[in-house]
């Protein structure tokens, strides 16, 4: 067997080794399979193993969310809030993107880090709201939309300050020019944009997302109501 070793460098400013990769794989590898029947190949070196820790990092990520999940329904005593909270991730990861396409970046490795640790911070102003309306649903015994109301009026301000303070302590990080520090603007951007829209997004989600669990509920006890009046 008759092995080709083939290597390069990457020139970054006018491509990422991902779209390299990514070209090799639709293009370039198809065509020579095609002209060489028997001809294999593999990927190794930095691309290899960003793959492999890749892999590694989604596998943490589904872990790091079932955690959270246990811990939400364990202390909230509910499984469909929890869920509720935790819809602000896919939220975030999408204001992730759209960071990365108004500044320009490319999604990166390092972004993908960022948006790992976006995952634990973007939960938290769901999970204010969410614990408010809790609180005013046992402690006052406001109805449903009454208590959705407050809890949004209520706590719309201090999610607004940790969102703003949270994205104004990396304005500082997006703004570097230096080389030693340009690698971590995508993990920057992945934090500030993916906090700025997720936060944006629960103001609405949240409560549309309980609403609709309640009616749910609703129409569950009526079923079951229902089924039981039938059978006696």
């Amino acid at each position: 067997h008759r092995i080709v070793s083939v290597s390069a460098n990457v020139e970054e400013a006018v491509t990422t080794p991902d779209d390299v990769i990514a070209s090799l794989r639709e293009t370039v590898l198809p065509e020579l399979l095609v002209a060489y029947p028997g001809l294999s190949h593999s990927f190794a070196g930095i691309s290899r193993d960003q793959s492999d820790d890749m892999q590694s990092l989604l596998r943490n990520l589904v872990i790091a969310v079932m955690v959270m999940f246990v811990m939400l329904a364990s202390q909230l005593r509910s499984y469909v809030q929890p869920l509720v909270i935790l819809s602000a991730i896919p939220f975030g990861f999408v204001g992730s993107l759209l960071g990365h396409l108004i500044m320009g970046f490319d999604i990166s490795f390092i972004s993908m880090f960022g948006m790992i640790a976006l995952s634990g911070v973007v939960i938290n102003d769901s999970l204010v709201l969410v614990d408010y309306f809790n609180h005013l649903r046992a402690e006052q015994g406001l109805d449903i939309k009454d208590a959705l109301i407050a809890a949004v009026a209520r706590r719309f301000r201090p999610i607004l300050l940790t969102t703003m303070t949270t994205s104004l302590g990396l304005l500082p990080m997006l703004l570097e020019t230096s080389l030693q520090a340009r690698f971590l603007i995508p993990m920057a951007i992945s934090i500030a944009f993916g906090i700025l829209y997720a936060s944006t997004v629960i103001i609405f989600l949240v409560p549309a997302l309980i609403l609709i669990a309640e009616d749910c509920k609703a129409l569950g006890r009526t079923l079951i109501g229902r089924q039981h009046e039938a059978s006696t």
